[in-house]
């Protein structure tokens, strides 16, 4: 075991002695306060504790039996030569039959590109990147090929991933702050569950009597890289290289919370926070086609080889054009339409935790923790913001996370925990430009024209959580019992284009004025078909119009476009962690799992219904049917009820 003081620092070089009706035994504790005894026979022992001259005495005796191992935490008195011998709880196994355990040292010291922890979860065997990405912009994980969303996170054992969007919120943690990355996937014990494919927790540091506190700067930028083949000096960027510079910077402190003539905390409350900042600027190498000079000007000398168009230039259309840049790269890949410069995408996250560990009293602890994280960026449209810098979707997340968790012994054989924990995330993608049209090519004529058309879609999440378990010991048997309550509050929006799409080529649209060749023999007249997206530009004529926008049949609500998702699960389980000798531990259990099915809370939505007299199966190309619109409606599968399952 260990040994410790009341404020639970390690105590080093101490004598631990065994008292038994035999005799006696002497070890010596480590650096790090630790002991062990070997082969010693199985009877009753008392525990006493030397040191500097002072011996403390155990009370109640510790009964070692025959094969089962023993791991105790002594604690010594402040107050008297008392000690009290505290069985070590451990969660017999808390990985699954897959996953990795990194300790606070492997995390700090492996190398990670951007301070990313959970980067470190692709060491896990059956573990991958999810290429569908995630609706927070966070990393997804594939294990053991289930989708990124059916991975959970969690931070102290509250969760810290929506079940609705999936991945890691608080990624960018600082790793200075933590003591330990269990992950967990394959075959997991009872009392895990939320998610079918794998299981993260990170176990953030304590504070201690000790002050401790650490600082950091990192630093990348493009004196350190090469030359892309397409990077090219240009009027609009004349370096080398597209810029790029990264900063990451931040620190931690920990100790006893004391307050001078107020409070000491010193054996009793303690403090750990930790800060990180992150800052970068990357430069985007962007290659793509805009209309020439000559094109701008009406003239058309691709539709035909050989011929030349004179396009009237629509007066609504011609701002639109000159916006475009003009082409620099008259060899690059899109011949005399080429343009390539760098397009900055900026990142910007503020991320800070604060702990506190409390002691109640020798049996009973209270832990609590805030954290936030001020995700800001990156773009994720750096070829238009290329083109105008007010069509960018620059992202950004505003994360909560808070976990209060109250420990109690009630005898050396029961302990329980009760813990709540609340996740808040706001993944948004926002435009700025809520005017412009955005202009498409069917047939890949030009870049795009603000391409988002003022686009604004994300989600607030807010996921409530309270978990209760009890622990009891038995001989060689830890059972381990409890439940949990999960309610996720989330807010969906999806207004898309609400500026307006015109969309050029991809089908056919026909002329309203008269075009010209130079050759005579490709005249264009009034209400001819047109030949390909740039007639149809130059004219002002696209192929399609779409908007989104607020029909009389659309229930609208409080905010348009705007739902508001509800779920709740409700989750139980038992497990018993069976020591059969030193090398040998079987778990087993059962969990049971009852998830609500999804609602919408605020009557926002609607589904079109087609229907047909005396035809219950009804398609939208049944002879007749017509089509009606159901308000709120309710989710088509029924609840499941038969979430219990052996593990």
């Amino acid at each position: 075991g260990v040994v410790r003081e009341a404020g639970k620092t390690p105590v080093e070089g101490a004598t631990v002695i065994l008292v038994s009706g035999t005799g006696q035994l002497t070890t010596s504790t480590s650096a790090r306060g630790e002991f062990q005894f070997a082969a010693i026979a199985p009877e009753s022992y008392r525990v006493n504790v030397r040191l500097g001259g002072k011996e403390w005495h155990g009370g109640a005796e510790l009964v070692v039996q025959d094969g089962a191992p023993v791991k105790v935490e002594v604690v010594l008195s402040d107050k008297d030569e008392s000690l009290s011998v505290l069985p070590v709880i451990e969660k017999a196994s808390i990985e699954g039959s897959g996953g990795k355990t990194l300790s606070s040292t492997e995390v700090s010291s492996l190398p990670l590109n951007s301070r990313d922890f959970s980067k470190l979860l692709l060491l896990a065997a059956g573990t991958m990147t999810d290429t569908n990405g995630s609706a927070n912009f966070t990393q997804q994980f594939a294990v053991n090929g289930q989708r990124g969303t059916a991975a959970v996170f969690a931070m102290d054992g509250a969760d810290t991933s929506d079940p609705e969007m999936g991945g890691a919120t608080f990624s960018n943690f600082n790793v200075d702050a933590i003591q330990e990355v269990q992950s967990s996937a394959g075959v997991m014990p009872a009392e895990i569950g939320r998610g079918a494919a794998g299981f993260t927790n990170v176990v953030t540091k304590p504070g201690t009597n000790a002050v401790h506190g650490s600082a950091f700067e990192f630093v990348r930028n493009a004196a350190f890289d090469a030359r892309n083949f397409f990077d090219h000096v240009n009027p609009e960027d004349p370096r080398r290289i597209p810029p790029f510079v990264r900063n990451e910077f931040g620190g931690t402190i920990g100790g006893p919370l004391v307050l001078p003539g107020v409070y000491d905390g010193r054996n009793r409350t303690f403090v750990f926070g930790e800060y990180q900042g992150f800052r970068q600027v990357l430069g985007t190498t962007q290659v793509f086609a805009v209309p020439t000079a000559a094109e701008r000007q009406g003239i058309d000398t691709t539709t035909y080889r050989g011929d030349t168009l004179y396009v009237p230039v629509n007066a609504e259309i011609a701002p639109l054009l000159n916006r475009y840049p003009l082409p620099n790269e008259p060899t690059g890949a899109f011949g005399a339409r080429t343009y390539a410069t760098s397009s900055k995408v900026v990142t910007t996250t503020d991320q800070f935790s604060v702990r506190v560990d409390h002691k109640l009293t020798d049996g009973a602890e209270l832990f609590g923790r805030f954290s936030l994280n001020q995700v800001e960026g990156p773009t994720t449209n750096p070829d238009q913001t290329a083109i105008d810098p007010s069509f960018g979707v620059n992202f950004f997340d505003h994360q909560r996370s808070a976990a209060v968790r109250w420990a109690q012994k009630v005898t050396p054989a029961w302990s329980f925990t009760t813990e709540f924990g609340y996740i808040r995330s706001t993944p948004f993608f926002p435009t700025t430009n809520a005017t412009d049209p955005a202009l498409t090519y069917g047939d890949g004529l030009y870049q795009g024209f603000n391409t988002a058309g003022g686009s604004i879609f994300g989600s607030y999440g807010n996921l409530y959580q309270m978990r209760a378990d009890v622990t009891y010991l038995v001989g060689r048997h830890t059972i381990r019992t409890g439940g949990e309550v999960r309610l996720n509050k989330d807010a969906t929006i999806f207004g898309v284009t609400p500026n307006g799409m015109y969309s050029f080529g991809g089908g056919t649209a026909y002329s309203r004025v008269e075009i010209l060749s130079a050759s005579g023999q490709h005249n264009i007249h009034v209400g001819d078909p047109l030949p390909d997206a740039l007639t149809g530009l130059l004219t002002a004529t696209p192929y399609s119009y779409s908007v989104t926008a607020a029909a009389s049949a659309t229930p609208k609500g409080d905010k348009f476009d705007e739902a508001a998702v509800r779920r709740e699960a409700y989750n139980f389980y038992v497990e018993d962690s069976w020591k059969i000798s030193p090398r040998w531990l079987v778990n087993y259990g059962v969990r049971y799992e009852l998830n609500s099915r999804i609602k919408e809370a605020k009557h926002r939505t609607s589904i079109a219904r087609p229907v047909a007299a005396g035809n219950p199966d009804a398609s939208f190309t049944t002879p007749g049917a017509t089509v009606i619109y159901l308000y709120n409606p309710q989710p088509a599968y029924p609840m499941d009820w038969r979430g219990l399952a052996p593990r």
